[in-house]
């Protein structure tokens, strides 16, 4: 678990054991990350490397400058209010046509719609500039128990074979808002 470190921007890793009757499952060959008690939950690859920023959390297959790809997530607390009419797929569309990548061609949005949240998400081709390799770029808003995510997913080309289900399972184990009461258990709010 990393938690932030009041007024720097650097963060401490604590690791915990889990008590023996602990409720967390992950997919075979997953981890469940945990953003602040349960705001974001989603599972990714066990072996990835953890790397916090400073207003964001970030995940690389292997540990730079070696990793062939960057999946990134960061996320707001919203204030009490109703959101249903915000418009997700306007606010995706604008920041693909805002970035500054050499984009080759795009996707269609993809709208995901569950009890609890609303996900938006696309995909875009670009050219590395540095590389000169032709790689993906996946961008996802979700909306939902007062809160907001941003989630970007960057992979070379070819590795969309490899890379394709570990999107698939963070949007398919995507939480949001499922507060966590005892992080050693993984039992929630109310229990």
């Amino acid at each position: 678990m990393a938690k932030r470190n009041k007024g720097k921007p650097n963060w401490i890793k604590e690791t915990f054991d889990l008590k023996p009757d602990h409720r967390w499952q992950a997919a075979p060959g997953y981890k469940i990350f945990v953003a602040d008690r349960g705001a974001v939950r989603f599972e990714v690859p066990g072996n990835w490397h953890f790397e916090p920023q400073t207003k964001s959390f970030r995940f690389l297959d292997r540990k730079p400058p070696k990793e062939d790809c960057c999946l990134e997530v960061s996320f707001n607390r919203l204030p009490p209010v109703d959101f249903s009419d915000f418009p997700l797929t306007k606010i995706l569309k604008d920041l693909v046509e805002k970035d500054e990548r050499d984009v080759l061609e795009t996707g269609e949005i993809i709208t995901v719609k569950r009890q609890t949240a609303r996900i938006v998400w696309t995909e875009f081709k670009f050219m590395d500039p540095t590389e000169h390799r032709e790689a993906y770029a996946r961008i996802c808003i979700a909306l939902g128990s007062g809160i907001q995510c941003l989630i970007t997913f960057d992979f070379w080309v070819d590795d969309a074979p490899r890379l394709t289900p570990v999107w698939d399972n963070v949007l398919r184990s995507l939480t949001l808002g499922l507060y966590i009461r005892d992080p050693l258990t993984g039992t929630a709010f109310p229990d």
